[in-house]
């Protein structure tokens, strides 16, 4: 099971349901990361240091940096959606269907 980093912007209620459903997530918290004003960059940086998957809802950098450096761990790119539960389980459901995530980007989308 690949191992998640959550950016600042990531809900909790996401991140607990994930750790329910098996998943070993950390968070920008956690990590002592949190309301240091951290680039994305070095976000990305210290996920591929980890060897840990990026969750954000920051899309917009996410994906760009995706497009100019492949070389991370993968990053789920993801819409906000209150249904916390919904959306950890579009991400586990994601995720199993990419067995390898290294240098992937997935988007996961509120449906309408």
């Amino acid at each position: 099971m690949v191992r998640l980093y959550a950016n600042e912007n990531f809900p909790l209620p996401v991140v607990e349901e994930l750790r329910r459903l098996g998943y070993d997530v950390t968070t920008t918290f956690e990590t002592g990361q949190a309301g240091q004003a951290v680039s994305d960059v070095q976000v990305l940086a210290f996920a591929k240091t980890e060897k840990r998957v990026l969750l954000t809802l920051n899309r917009k950098h996410f994906v760009k940096l995706h497009q100019t450096d492949f070389d991370h761990y993968g990053i789920v790119a993801c819409t906000f959606d209150p249904n916390f539960v919904a959306l950890a389980q579009r991400i586990q459901a994601a995720l199993l269907a990419q067995p390898e995530m290294s240098r992937q980007l997935i988007r996961i989308n509120r449906p309408n």
